[in-house]
């Protein structure tokens, strides 16, 4: 079945499967994209809370430096609080663009910087005093009510921050569940609805497929009408044949019997007359004669121009002597008439008298046409059983025809044809242009037929 014709059939079909691929892309680019936004989103407040706890982190490791230098005196200790002041530095940076200012996490974050800026300055103000030899001075900053307060401030609006991040990427989370589970119902919508045009598609094809063989059926059936009838108009074309060519046969053996037995009488009486007339005429009459002996000759060549009509009409030779013996006959006058050399080999067969003529007229007829088209320099018939078949063949070395185009004598075939099917024999016409023709008969091997009445 054409794909093609499916979809010119089904009005469905296409829109459905444009339909499905248009919402697919959508769907699918859509949730591409969000995904891509959401997971952004949550390495960005990953990013953010990493940068508030190394904020948190920095802070404490400046104080625990800072109190480390102090009870100590070792400038050793001064090196985890520079590198904390770094990062603090580095946490503020980080979190600036984050933040958008006017929100409130961007104000917690203001508060926070100023907070840090403090505690910072209280430190390096502590370790300054520190330098300077004012111990007791900076050991109060360390131990004031107020830096305890502003550390515990500092967590508080870190906390505070942290938990909003926690927030939103609890939100960024769900975000990007939903826009899964958005995904997997559209492409669920999207899977039923190919189902629903594969179903469609899959039933016009099956309906399709048996209009289609209801379609051959009809077709077959009447193809088979058609055989039969072609068989039985065939049939009746060979019955017709065979009876045209009976009837012509009849005609012919009754006309040569008439004119065998009534003009031939006549004929004979008219010579026999002549005769007498001459007898009592003799030496009387010189002139008269003369005259009569004319009239006998114009007797006798109208008794020979009688026997060759008679035997045209219905060879007796046939009756008499045979099918090759009459072969030879007509193969004989033809060259003598033609001054065509014709070559027979000719072999004794068992043919039916009627299977006999028909032979003896396809060749004659045969020959004749060779004289008219062909324009042959040799002939050759044959005549022989082989396998329970007589092959009879006429062939020349003539200009040939084709036979697949239409020719003078394609009438001549097509009657050849059907006599030779009426006798249950098979006529082939081998030819070419410049390659002579071949005409074969092939008949079955019969025993004695009903014999025709005899001249």
């Amino acid at each position: 079945m054409d794909v093609v014709t499916v979809v010119n059939r089904s009005p469905f079909v296409v829109p459905l499967a444009f339909a499905a691929a248009v919402a697919m892309v959508v769907i699918s680019e859509g949730a591409h994209w969000q995904s891509i936004r959401a997971l952004d989103d949550l390495g960005a407040i990953s990013a953010a809370r990493s940068s508030v706890q190394g904020l948190q982190q920095g802070i404490l490791a400046a104080e625990a430096g800072q109190r480390g230098y102090l009870l100590t005196g070792r400038k050793e200790y001064l090196a985890p609080y520079e590198d904390a002041l770094v990062e603090i530095g580095e946490s503020f940076r980080q979190l600036d663009p984050y933040y958008a200012e006017g929100t409130g996490s961007g104000e917690v974050l203001g508060r926070l910087r100023a907070l840090t800026r403090t505690k910072l300055s209280e430190l390096a103000t502590a370790i300054r005093l520190y330098d300077e030899g004012k111990s007791a001075a900076s050991t109060d900053i360390v131990l004031s009510e107020l830096n305890k307060r502003q550390m515990e401030a500092i967590r508080a609006l870190g906390t505070k921050l942290l938990e909003r991040q926690a927030v939103k990427a609890e939100a960024g989370r769900e975000d990007l569940y939903r826009t899964l589970l958005w995904r997997r119902i559209g492409m669920a919508l999207l899977s039923f609805v190919s189902l629903l045009a594969l179903y469609l598609y899959l039933r016009q094809t099956h309906a399709l497929k048996r209009q289609e063989q209801h379609l051959k059926e009809i077709v077959q059936a009447e193809r088979d009408r058609l055989e039969i009838e072609v068989a039985q108009r065939t049939a009746q074309l060979t019955e017709l044949t065979h009876h045209l060519q009976t009837a012509r046969e009849d005609e012919r053996n009754r006309l040569a019997r008439n004119l065998h037995d009534e003009l031939g009488a006549l004929l004979t009486s008219a010579k026999l007359d002549a005769a007498r007339i001459r007898s009592r005429l003799a030496g009387t009459a010189p002139e008269a004669l003369e005259r009569l002996a004319h009239l006998v000759d114009t007797l006798n060549q109208s008794i020979a121009l009688g026997r060759s009509i008679i035997e045209d009409l219905r060879p007796s030779t046939l009756s008499n002597l045979g099918l090759v013996a009459t072969l030879e006959i007509l193969a004989r006058e033809f060259s003598a008439q033609s001054g065509v050399p014709v070559e027979c080999a000719l072999a004794p067969v068992k043919l039916g008298a009627t299977t006999e003529l028909m032979v003896y007229r396809l060749v004659q007829e045969a020959i004749t046409n060779l004289s008219k088209y062909a324009r042959a320099r040799h002939v050759w018939v044959n005549l022989a059983a082989r396998g329970g078949q007589v092959e009879v063949s006429v062939r020349d070395d003539g200009l040939g025809f084709d036979t697949a185009m239409p020719s003078k004598s394609a009438y001549g075939l097509m009657g050849m044809r059907f006599r030779v099917e009426a006798e249950g024999g098979k006529l082939t016409v081998v030819s070419a242009p410049g390659q002579g023709t071949l005409v074969r008969m092939m008949l079955p091997e019969s025993g004695a037929d009903t014999e025709l009445g005899k001249a």
